[in-house]
């Protein structure tokens, strides 16, 4: 007979409402794998898509239990995984299924909880600094002295791009739509701080002396298309992680040829295995020591035990939180 777990279940389509704590079948490892205990599942937007049937997990992971990240502490391993142990505290993304008690996960796309790092406090990292590690430096190329403007700085993509891009020595501009979460950035080391406002683009651009910003890490979407647009530094890079505020809006091709820009989308969810074991080899060796020198640290907003999720969830769509959201276990 199979042994079960808790995990939060969407029963159907909708609401905060349709979030359940049940009882399920605990999943087994196969020979590549690991089964993490888990401590914390961060919340992400994609798991708010999901419960409203908006979002499906790829192939292979339970349609009715989100969380794209873990963390925890290793409770098995296939027999084919000799670089990691039972009782090893590792962290990581998922294409799904991490909102319950035990997670089933490719060993190869694990990662290390930093030394000191409490294990509950782990599960506020990967999904928002991997995200911001692979898209800001891996893809568009962050430079020390470059100029990087941030949409929705206090979310937790956002601080955790905010701490990585001060660490590399580039010059950080950060937007949010409330006083109160730039005043918690500038806490994080932000300094240009700009009400997402209907006059943004100009602050930014007073800001860089009219040059415009070198690289655009936009978590709001299609709002915030013209503007962007009008502070695009020449040859500046412009990538699209969020869209919460609209996924279409008009794009003058004039003004980015003139410009010599690009705008590019990126999501983790979806990639192969080998783009994810790639990464999270990457951010072990790039990005870690970080947290271990404490030259970064985990931003977390509040912990909710696994039985509120809907709760949760709802803190989530209400934009209430700075940094993570977390479901303790």
């Amino acid at each position: 007979m199979s042994e079960s777990m808790k995990a939060v279940v969407i029963t159907q389509p909708g609401g905060v409402e349709v979030l359940e704590l049940r009882d399920v079948e605990r999943p087994t490892p196969g020979g590549t794998d690991i089964l993490v205990r888990v401590a914390s599942s961060g919340l992400n937007r994609a798991d708010l898509l999901q419960r409203r049937g908006l979002y499906p997990p790829p192939r292979g992971y339970p349609e009715d239990i989100p969380g794209l990240e873990y963390s925890g502490v290793i409770e098995t391993i296939g027999e084919e995984v000799d670089t990691l142990a039972v009782g090893q505290a590792v962290m990581g993304i998922t294409g799904g299924g991490a909102y319950a008690e035990y997670v089933v996960i490719p060993a190869a796309t694990a990662v290390r909880i930093p030394h000191g790092l409490d294990p509950v406090e782990a599960g506020a990292i990967p999904e928002v600094f991997m995200t911001a590690y692979d898209a800001v430096f891996l893809q568009e190329g962050l430079c020390m002295d470059e100029s990087l403007l941030v949409h929705a700085v206090g979310s937790g993509v956002g601080t955790a791009t905010l701490q990585l891009a001060l660490r590399a020595g580039a010059v950080v501009i950060g937007t949010s739509r409330t006083e109160a979460k730039l005043a918690a950035a500038a806490a994080l080391g932000l300094e240009h701080k700009v009400l997402g406002d209907e006059v943004w683009p100009n602050r930014v651009l007073e800001i860089t002396d009219g040059l415009g910003v070198n690289v655009i890490l936009d978590l709001v979407g299609g709002a915030y298309l013209k503007g962007n647009q009008k502070v695009l530094a020449n040859r500046g890079r412009h990538i699209v992680v969020g869209v919460p505020a609209g996924a279409k809006a008009e794009i003058d091709l004039r003004s980015l040829m003139v410009r010599r820009g690009s705008i590019r989308g990126t999501t983790l969810r979806a990639r192969p295995h080998n783009e994810k074991v790639a990464l999270a080899r990457a951010f072990e060796l790039e990005v870690l020591p970080g947290f271990e020198m404490g030259e970064l640290k985990s931003v977390v907003d509040c912990a909710f035990p696994a039985g509120e999720a809907q709760a949760a969830h709802r803190y989530m769509e209400e934009n209430r939180n700075f940094g993570k959201i977390l479901l303790t276990w």
